[in-house]
């Protein structure tokens, strides 16, 4: 084995396409979790960017809303990370949490960002990243319902009881 081998033993060439497209739709149901849970909260002007792969950014999406007060924006961004959590998902990083003015909840794929109203029209990151693919936060989670409905269709009654008791476990 060589020292490149070594040193970067996660490339493209050791694993079948299929894994990188598993990862994309596993990314698209965790954005979609955030967005809920977003939702959830009662956030407002809740918006998606795509990023560009040559824009530099350094996720894939951004999810960004608005909460009315500063215990809201908080509870936004504790609701966020405990879906997360719940689906075996930490930040990396959470900025911004004591002052409740902008809240960035870092996932390194993806990036949710919970604003004051105040600070989201200072900042005004849609402005700032408007070359980004604007996406309707039910593109998401429609996606992410047909292919969960897809892949029940293709199992067996036996296998789905087996999902469905795996699932409870867990």
């Amino acid at each position: 084995m060589n020292t490149d081998d070594q040193d970067f033993p996660l490339t493209a060439a050791r694993f079948p396409a299929s894994i990188f497209c598993m990862k994309k739709n596993e990314l698209k149901q965790q954005v979609a979790a955030a967005i809920q849970a977003c939702l959830d909260k009662k956030a407002e002007e809740l918006s998606v960017l795509e990023m560009e792969k040559g824009s530099g950014a350094f996720t894939d999406y951004f999810v960004l809303c608005s909460g009315t007060n500063p215990r809201q924006v908080q509870a936004i961004a504790d609701e966020v990370e405990l879906r997360l959590k719940a689906a075996g998902l930490r930040p990396t990083q959470v900025e911004g949490y004591k002052q409740a003015e902008w809240i960035l909840v870092d996932y390194v794929d993806f990036v949710v960002h919970v604003f004051s109203e105040k600070a989201r029209k200072f900042y005004d990151l849609e402005r700032l990243w408007k070359t980004a693919r604007r996406l309707e936060p039910s593109d998401l989670k429609a996606k992410a319902k047909a292919r969960s409905s897809v892949a029940k269709k293709s199992l067996t009654p036996r296998k789905r009881v087996a999902a469905s008791l795996r699932r409870k476990e867990a």
